[in-house]
């Protein structure tokens, strides 16, 4: 049994060991979810790995907020005085397991043939018909950049799959610019 490991989350390293809980920056995965953290290096035992093929279990146990920082301004002889403050968004984590083999997990995951086939059908029935490939993963600063060089259809698949699911103002309003663009060419 491997008695700590590095993992990474948040843009942050942080030295944990099995059953222990943080406070870490806000997560997505929401309470009570279990996610994977990178793991940078497994130690213990008397050595340490540096490309490790375990993997580390993590459990969302609550979203919580920091204690509240608070921030004053004074300039003598001006009257002059500004009080605010600060409160972190956290989320408390608890280290479920550490040690699983990656290749075990990979094959866990997989599954059956009828739930390979059912995963891949999933996401292509979310799809738009001729959209841009890797439209999904594209932030709206990429979208506003590449919205010119689409094609009319491109951008009302695009168009019509954020109005479906995305729905963000940004790269729906840069889409709309570029079609009409292409209206007035």
């Amino acid at each position: 049994m491997t008695s700590y490991a590095i993992i990474s989350v948040g843009g942050k390293q942080y030295r944990v060991r099995e059953g222990e809980k943080l406070l870490v920056d806000r997560l997505a995965h929401g309470e009570g979810k279990t996610f994977n953290p990178t793991v940078l290096l497994i130690g213990g035992d008397g050595g340490t790995d540096l490309s490790p093929s375990a993997t580390v279990t993590a459990r969302v146990v609550a979203d919580v907020r920091g204690d509240k920082i608070r921030i004053g301004k004074y300039r003598p002889k001006n009257g002059y005085k500004k009080h605010t403050g600060f409160r972190a968004s956290l989320s408390q984590i608890e280290i479920e397991s550490i040690g699983a083999a990656k290749k075990a997990a990979g094959k866990k995951s997989e599954g059956t043939p009828a739930a390979k086939k059912a995963e891949a059908e999933a996401p292509a029935e979310d799809r738009v018909k001729g959209m841009p490939a890797g439209y999904e993963e594209l932030t709206v600063a990429q979208i506003k950049e590449q919205a010119t060089d689409w094609t009319r259809p491109m951008l009302e698949a695009a168009l019509e799959y954020e109005q479906a699911h995305g729905k963000r103002k940004g790269a729906i309003g840069a889409i709309e610019s570029a079609l009409a663009g292409k209206e007035s060419d």
